[in-house]
């Protein structure tokens, strides 16, 4: 194939037609007996979203400063467990990726590490360090 043959265009434009597509109604299909239901994925889906809706909340929270990063740190909640360092820590008002990213090499931890993995030492050293960066004004 030569160099001039991969430039010529079509003979005629390659469009979709625009249409607009309409939301269906999905039926529940019958199921066969000796199937399981999908209750199962459906709690699955409804913890899902209640730990997103209380992770949204907690980063409010930090965010408009009626909660601490090292309070967070230090209690873990339940819905700061799986939350990752960057995250937890990205969510205080006026601090980006890359501080974050800053102190967490300054102090040896992955940006990805979870803060319910933390150990009791690396919970007091990432509050320590916060408290130093911040001035002993955690928000």
């Amino acid at each position: 194939m030569s160099a001039a043959a991969s430039t010529i265009a079509p003979a005629r434009p390659l469009s979709m037609p625009h249409r607009r597509f309409e939301p269906t109604v999905v039926e529940p299909r019958n199921r066969p007996e000796g199937r399981p239901d999908n209750s199962q994925c459906m709690q699955a889906l409804a913890r899902a979203n209640q730990v997103r809706l209380a992770r949204a909340a907690l980063k409010r929270d930090i965010s408009a400063g009626r909660r601490d990063v090292g309070e967070v740190v230090l209690d873990s909640p339940w819905e700061a467990e799986s939350m990752s360092l960057s995250e937890l820590l990205c969510s205080q008002r006026r601090w980006g990726r890359a501080r974050s990213r800053k102190l967490l090499a300054s102090i040896a931890l992955s940006e990805g590490k979870r803060v319910g993995t933390l150990t009791e030492r690396q919970r007091r050293v990432l509050v320590a360090a916060l408290e130093a960066k911040l001035g002993n004004r955690l928000n």
